[in-house]
């Protein structure tokens, strides 16, 4: 097994990170490697990590390839644990990674839609979820599939807009995962953790609905180790089809800029803030492990400050 085999098996087994980062953590050390030699032993992987290389490495990102600087980021990001975790082995002396300074990012506010939207879309979709509309589900004919389908659909987005979960975490919501008794939904977010979101009533309702829905197309129920939402196949969803969902579904509603399950994380977040919630309660409900990621939020809260301030205040608008 390679020093780079090791590497990922621990950010895996130990450090818990997802398939989807330890891919993309490995396709990241595999290319730095590559530019060194064509093959390489883990003694040649040791000498190859220096200040000089790992320097050219992200010009050659930057410049070479004209990735940007948040992509940059990731692939330095990636060689810093890698080092790091030479340096635990007792292999490296200092990390090398450390000596080299990282481009600058530019802080984008993210994107977030107006409230009138998400509740035009709700109302538009509102006969999707109607308990009335069971009774047109008579099996696996198009019509009934359709019908399921558009229940589904307006679920997804439901579910992400009131939870503020990632879309992983969706994906990975079995059946057992929502708490009736509790009034909560159980999520596996970064690093295996596991965290409680309540949810509203309305929201339970419209879950039992479509789970009932789902058994009349499959003809039969859900078990518990089940995943929640699937596929007309019966198939756990995949991201592609999610992020197809969130914007056929926004289109609705003549969402024209970007469309993606995390401006609706980044939505209900923002919403909550403005509504004055605690910052600690928004941080555990997204799963946050810094309050610092959450803080991006108050930068979008301020912002609509100013603009209300310029647009409202009497002095403001004869230029002070």
């Amino acid at each position: 097994m390679t020093l780079t085999d090791k590497y990922l098996r621990h950010i895996s087994s130990v450090r818990r990170y997802s398939d989807r980062t330890v891919d993309i953590y490995g396709q990241v050390i595999s290319d730095f490697l590559s530019l060194q030699a064509d093959s390489l032993s883990d003694g040649d992987i040791v000498a190859s990590l220096t200040p000089d290389r790992i320097r050219n490495y992200e010009v050659s990102l930057l410049d070479g390839r004209g990735l940007s600087s948040r992509t940059v980021n990731l692939h330095m990001s990636a060689l810093n644990g890698f080092c790091r975790f030479l340096v635990a082995e007792g292999l490296l002396a200092s990390n090398p990674a450390n000596m080299v300074i990282r481009p600058r990012m530019s802080r984008n506010l993210p994107v977030v839609y107006r409230q009138g939207t998400m509740d035009e879309y709700f109302r538009r979709t509102e006969h999707c979820a109607l308990k009335e509309n069971l009774d047109l589900l008579k099996g696996g004919d198009e019509t009934s599939v359709r019908l399921w389908k558009e229940r589904r659909d307006r679920l997804i987005i439901r579910i992400l807009y009131d939870t503020g979960i990632r879309r992983s975490e969706l994906i990975g919501l079995d059946v057992a995962s929502v708490d009736r008794g509790r009034k909560c939904i159980r999520v596996r977010g970064k690093g295996n953790k596991i965290r409680e979101i309540p949810v509203s009533d309305a929201l339970l309702e419209e879950i039992l609905l479509y789970l009932l829905a789902t058994a009349q197309i499959r003809g039969c129920g859900s078990g518990p180790e089940d995943p929640l939402l699937v596929t007309e196949k019966g198939a756990r969803l995949y991201p592609m089809a999610v992020q197809r969902v969130v914007v056929n579904e926004l289109s609705l509603v003549g969402v024209t800029g970007r469309k993606s399950p995390h401006a609706l994380r980044h939505t209900i977040a923002t919403g909550l803030l403005d509504a004055g919630t605690d910052i600690n309660s928004i941080k555990e409900m997204l799963g946050h492990s810094s309050l610092a990621a959450t803080q991006v939020y108050t930068h979008t809260s301020v912002e609509k400050l100013k603009k209300s301030y310029i647009n409202a205040h009497p002095r403001a608008k004869r230029g002070g």
